[in-house]
């Protein structure tokens, strides 16, 4: 088996064919077998324009990373050899890193400010895994990477774990699929796990946040199982409203902006603007996620 072969391959590319025969199989059974499951040809065909610009977009950003992972391999600890148990640990590795990257664009504004697209649509489909933001490469979170780069793994491998991680994401978008079994529940990331990250109830905010394994969440006190007496309610605390692309891609960004120029705040309410969780303000007059959830356990 030539494992440089398969690891200097573009995941993603490869999975893009994948990806819309995937999305319309799920149309035709929600559509004509009245499978579990929500279709909106506008939502979709928004979602899936927005991750073709993702593709071409990020794509061309992806120099200002890949530089810099890259001039950190001249400072490997160690030489780690490609074997079929080194891409596995990498994929391990590399899937907490995933973890970890997704739960700061939670938690801070201007990583959130990226992945608020992902989550503007108020349904849950194939088609809405596509829906990415456009900025990645400037959140500064790619950058986590660089403990597997020291450590003495591939970048190259670093990056096809990333894409590999990205391309299983993909498949738990849906409704259609209730409940896996119980071992893979436990294990994996599923489309029940990843509708409960995605719903906007209190119950469900901050939870699960993991990419292919759901025991990060478990070990660190992120995780939810879907509650089938409380269905998630997709889409952000307040609703964008728009099929704007550029609106749904650029408007946390404007908001901050908005925020960071006001004159009758100090400095450290702009840092506080710009890297506070979202939801947060100086007086109080808005609501972050724990306020939410606050709120709810208290009633």
């Amino acid at each position: 088996m030539n494992l440089d072969k398969i690891i200097n391959a573009d995941v993603t590319l490869v999975a893009i064919p994948f990806f819309f025969l995937a999305i319309l199989i799920e149309i035709i059974v929600v559509k004509f077998f009245n499978a579990n499951g929500s279709i909106d040809a506008k939502d979709n065909s928004v979602s899936i324009f927005m991750g073709l610009m993702s593709v071409v977009v990020n794509g061309l950003a992806a120099f200002i990373t890949l530089n810099v992972l890259f001039w950190f391999e001249q400072y490997q600890l160690f030489n780690i050899p490609l074997t079929i148990t080194t891409i596995i640990t990498c994929f391990i590795l590399d899937d907490l890193r995933y973890y970890t990257h997704h739960r700061i664009v939670h938690r801070v504004r201007w990583g959130w400010a990226m992945h608020v697209t992902h989550h503007s649509s108020n349904r849950i489909s194939l088609a809405i895994a596509l829906r990415q933001g456009w900025t990645k490469h400037f959140t500064g979170t790619m950058y986590l990477k660089i403990p597997l780069i020291l450590i003495g793994f591939d970048p190259i491998l670093v990056i096809f774990c990333g894409a590999l991680n990205a391309v299983y994401q993909f498949f738990i978008h849906t409704e259609t699929i209730k409940k896996l079994p119980d071992w893979f529940e436990a294990i994996f990331n599923t489309p029940s796990h990843h509708r409960v990250h995605h719903g906007k109830n209190p119950e469900y905010l901050d939870k699960n946040y993991a990419g292919t394994l759901i025991i990060w969440d478990k070990l660190f006190n992120t995780f939810a199982a879907e509650d089938k007496d409380e269905f998630p309610d997709y889409g952000l605390v307040k609703d964008l409203e728009t099929f704007n692309p550029l609106k749904i891609a650029f408007h946390e960004y404007w908001n901050i902006l908005k925020d960071m120029v006001r004159v009758d705040i100090s400095l450290k309410h702009k840092f506080f603007y710009l890297f506070a969780p979202p939801g947060w303000s100086h007086d109080g007059s808005r609501k972050m996620s724990t306020d939410i959830k606050k709120e709810f356990n208290t009633k």
